[in-house]
């Protein structure tokens, strides 16, 4: 129930201390907040207020509070107001707001971004910004590129990104005398790879696909394969044509102890093109983290956790040729630490480099000396630079929803 209060017959003290006493437990709600500052204007006028003592005026508060709801600090302000101005009067609008940097378009287009390579971290994704204007020369980046890395997380939190954005058992240790326990040193020379398998889950009994996940430690230059099984024979063919996928010249071949690597048909193909074999140590859960790491942030985000039938492992093949190792390799920005050490010997990380792993590779000193032969930075950068960062990434997105769709029929 609404009730309309007239009070304007309201002129002596006395009146007010019987209002007071016959609302005692009532509460009143004004229409709205410049109707509240007209009534408080006459209330002030009708009994002079500023003249009056300071018992009345506490007495015309309490009448001021009933009526309006306003609390103690609210209504001295309003009335210090009314003293200053002569009249209580609203600054709604008023306040100083600071400009938007970053347009709707924008935001969209970090959503685009992310949608497009799996929301990566803040740091990549402003990497991604710069080399999509300076590198691909795309002005819709133009704002974009000087982001700050803290604030492409506040637009993430804008209604318009989440409108346009879409939004994983170790292996058991084995004892076999195949392979040196050491962790390797590269000394900043690329061809060391560390390398582990991810399994796609069991279904009803059935195993799904594998994936062989090797990663280059200097340069993190990553390539993945899918095979339908684990086992000598199968790992021997696919692991010489991830091999023969790197650019440059493969020195170590560094896995942890699942029997998958620490085999002899491994060791021998390894033997036969001159490439080292060692595996992590007892009690050294970092000795792999590198290749750990990629199969939770690059497989696993990809490619999910539901199982796909061991059938289709030429599928999850050829997407990984056609598409995957490209977009890893030459579009996406990865983080690089650079170590100090303090005085005590402590060292530290700070992750402030964030390139593609061409890009690292090409930044290494005489580069061209770990290439293979018949390999060339021109052969490479023409392929780097045949799409953008986004364009390579929508490409891959299209190729992986379409194995989807075919993969997961089933509704897996």
């Amino acid at each position: 129930m609404t009730v309309i209060m007239n009070d304007s017959e309201v002129r002596t003290l006395e009146q007010i201390k019987k209002v007071l006493k016959a609302a005692k437990g009532l509460k009143f709600k004004g229409v709205g907040r410049q109707d509240k500052y007209t009534w408080l204007d006459g209330v002030i006028r009708r009994f002079d207020y500023h003249s009056l003592r300071k018992k009345d005026k506490g007495l015309i508060r309490k009448y001021m509070m009933l009526a309006t709801g306003f609390s103690r600090p609210q209504l001295n302000r309003l009335i210090g107001r009314n003293q200053v101005l002569g009249a209580i009067e609203s600054f709604c609008g008023r306040r100083n707001k600071f400009a938007n940097t970053y347009t709707r378009a924008d935001i969209e287009l970090l959503a685009e971004t992310d949608n497009l390579h799996g929301r990566m971290s803040g740091p990549a994704t402003k990497a991604i910004f710069e080399r999509a204007f300076a590198v691909f020369g795309d002005p819709r980046f133009e704002r974009l590129r000087g982001i700050s890395s803290s604030h492409i997380y506040n637009l993430r939190a804008e209604p318009v990104y989440r409108s346009k954005a879409l939004t994983i058992r170790r292996t058991q240790a084995t004892k076999v005398a195949i392979g040196v326990r050491r962790k390797p040193n590269p000394n900043g020379k690329p061809g060391y790879l560390r390398v582990d398998s991810v399994h796609q889950g069991d279904y009803n009994g059935e195993k799904g696909v594998y994936h062989i996940n090797l990663v280059d430690e200097v340069t993190q230059w990553e390539i993945v394969i899918c095979v339908s099984a684990i086992n000598e024979v199968m790992l021997e063919e696919a692991l010489a044509r991830a091999l023969d996928l790197f650019p440059f010249v493969i020195s170590n071949f560094h896995s942890d102890n699942g029997s998958e690597f620490i085999n002899g048909l491994v060791a021998g193909l390894l033997n036969r093109i001159i490439v080292k074999q060692s595996k992590s140590r007892a009690g050294r859960t970092n000795d792999n983290a590198l290749v750990e790491g990629k199969n939770g942030s690059v497989i696993r985000k990809h490619m999910g956790y539901w199982h796909i039938e061991r059938s289709y492992a030429p599928e999850v093949q050829r997407f990984y040729l056609a598409h995957f190792n490209d977009y890893l390799n030459y579009h996406r920005p990865c983080a690089f630490a650079t170590v100090t050490v303090d005085e005590k010997g402590r060292r530290t990380k700070h992750y402030e480099t964030y390139v593609t792993p061409y890009e690292r590779f090409k930044s290494l000193k005489k580069a061209k000396r770990y290439l293979k032969p018949g390999i060339t930075f021109a052969v490479l950068d023409r392929k780097a630079m045949s799409q953008t960062d986004n364009e390579s990434a929508r490409m891959m997105q299209e190729a992986k929803d379409k194995l989807f769709r075919k993969v997961l029929k089933k509704g897996e």
